[in-house]
């Protein structure tokens, strides 16, 4: 990161099968198909396979805040999974998971009516018919290795697809999969 430039954040919304870094890999897509936009790196990662608000900085000061787990800062993410979770469920969540590295902190978790204007994803999810699905609202402050589809399994219901939907104060209100904009 450049040394006295002027900071800069930009909010992207990342679509399925893009990477959160400039480079792309094997079938994935990086960032440089999207952004083109100097100096600036992926303030932590959203997998290749979720969506959703990545944010981009070229301040160190500013990526820390966002991505140390000491700071707290929260990230809501929807989350579609395979299966209706019940209150039990829910409360498990909320509580904390046992993942195979510790606990997880608490979190806030609720089942979530997807607005009507929620974007198919392309390609799309994989459907079971005899299966149903439910979306869950969760809202974390850590961010482990794919920690989201770990704690839905871990209570039972695998992840279908993962919408990252704010970081702290930044959403994605206004912002079309594969668009970004500065907010600093």
């Amino acid at each position: 990161m450049k040394l006295h430039a002027r900071p800069r954040l930009i909010r992207f919304n990342k679509p399925y099968g893009v990477l959160s870094q400039f480079t792309p890999e094997g079938k994935w897509r990086g960032l440089k198909d999207f952004i083109d936009f100097p100096d600036v790196y992926a303030a932590g990662r959203l997998d290749a396979d979720s969506e959703g608000l990545l944010l981009l900085t070229n301040d160190g000061r500013q990526q820390a805040l966002i991505t140390d787990p000491s700071f707290k800062m929260e990230k809501t993410y929807w989350v579609q999974v395979e299966g209706e979770p019940g209150e039990s469920a829910l409360e498990a969540l909320r509580r904390g998971v046992p993942l195979k590295e510790g606990m997880t902190r608490r979190a806030r978790a609720r089942l979530l009516t997807p607005p009507s204007d929620l974007r198919d994803r392309d390609p799309p999810i994989r459907v079971r018919t005899a299966i149903s699905t439910a979306w869950i609202e969760l809202v974390i402050t850590e961010g482990r290795n794919r920690q989201v589809r770990r704690m839905t399994a871990a209570v039972g219901f695998p992840t279908l697809r993962l919408i990252r939907t704010a970081i702290g104060p930044y959403d994605l209100n206004g912002l079309a999969p594969g668009m970004w904009d500065e907010v600093l």
